[in-house]
């Protein structure tokens, strides 16, 4: 097989591992390999065939524009929904990703549990609210036979103000890690791999 073959047969199996997304985002990833092929192979000193060994396999050059897309479109979503899913995806290309959603995981779990505090104040108003005490400060929701804490030197101290304080804190925990996320989804730079050893930064796709 030639090495114009070879190319073909690349960008084409990328092509369809590129399924999912739109006629015109595949059709600009295969055109942006098929110009990095040609501009590494433009000085006569790498060949063509080497090129494409250093991209990988399609499946995972495929997955990483993928991943771009994704995390791209999360970026501009203010969805907890979405942007999980874009970090979970992220996750999987590494150690920054893993770090990312996991503090993503962190922060959504914390503003909805405090959500689900404000819920269940009404419904278990001598159950639900901030307990304080020696060595006690504890937001919750007291299981149980007995609606207090069994010590009686702890007290619930927040009453109905405790509805508010939960809305607000909840609230601000998921807006300030859906902005601190998609800050860090910015920040994200997938690079192609060059013959030479070195990289190139990889444009992001319009959204």
């Amino acid at each position: 097989m030639t090495i114009d073959a070879q190319v073909n047969e690349y960008l084409a199996r990328l092509r369809t591992a590129l399924g999912g997304m739109t006629l015109a985002e595949r059709e600009d990833i295969v055109e942006e390999i098929r110009m990095h092929i040609r501009e590494r192979s433009a000085d006569g000193q790498t060949g063509e065939d080497e090129i494409l060994s250093r991209l990988g396999p399609v499946e995972e050059l495929a997955q990483q524009y993928r991943t771009c897309l994704l995390l791209q479109q999360a970026g501009h979503s203010i969805s907890p929904l979405a942007i999980l899913r874009a970090t979970l995806r992220w996750a999987r290309s590494g150690v920054q990703g893993t770090v990312v959603f996991f503090l993503a995981i962190f922060g959504y779990l914390l503003g909805f549990g405090f959500l689900l505090l404000a819920l269940l104040k009404p419904l278990f108003p001598a159950r639900t609210g901030l307990w304080v005490g020696p060595g006690v400060f504890d937001f919750s929701f007291r299981m149980g036979l007995l609606p207090a804490y069994p010590s009686a030197t702890v007290h619930e101290v927040l009453g109905w103000w405790f509805i508010p304080v939960c809305l607000v804190v909840g609230s601000l925990s998921v807006a300030l890690t859906t902005k601190l996320i998609q800050v860090l989804m910015k920040r994200f730079q997938w690079r192609l791999p060059l013959a030479g050893g070195g990289q190139t930064q990889v444009a992001m796709m319009a959204g």
